[in-house]
């Protein structure tokens, strides 16, 4: 798999997910709450969620198991825009731990969990750490 724009946008959006979306859930723990970080963080947050979820409609995989290109990860971007959605409506409803756990979970296997997918050897980041930088595939 070649770095095209469309991986390298979706790249940089799940990183930068990945990076800041500790600092949005750290600002509502604890005995001080930070509301403006929170906010601050939290949108950015799910601006980089929206815009890895939709740029990876566009990235196509023929090499492993898929259909017409798409392969099982892909199945966490429906996922993801409803858990989104699930959020927000938590929040419009004043549901503020449906919300917590929500978001919670949605970092944790959006992030995390579909993270430690793209570190397979046959994936590009996997490729790039196992082969380009440690040279052990």
């Amino acid at each position: 798999m070649q770095l095209s724009p469309t991986i390298a946008v979706h790249m940089s959006l799940a990183l930068t997910a990945v990076a800041i979306g500790p600092v949005a859930l750290w600002a509502r723990l604890g005995a001080s709450i930070r509301p403006q970080v929170h906010r601050a963080f939290g949108y950015a947050w799910v601006t980089c969620m929206l815009g890895a979820s939709l740029t990876g409609l566009f990235i196509r995989d023929f090499n492993l198991p898929n259909l017409w290109g798409y392969t099982p990860i892909h199945l966490l971007i429906p996922l993801t825009l409803f858990s989104l959605y699930q959020a927000f409506k938590f929040l419009a409803q004043g549901n503020i731990h449906g919300h917590r756990q929500r978001m919670q979970w949605l970092y944790v296997s959006a992030c995390i969990v579909a993270g430690a997918f793209t570190l397979l050897p046959g994936r590009f980041l996997g490729h790039l750490l196992w082969s380009e930088l440690l040279g052990w595939v």
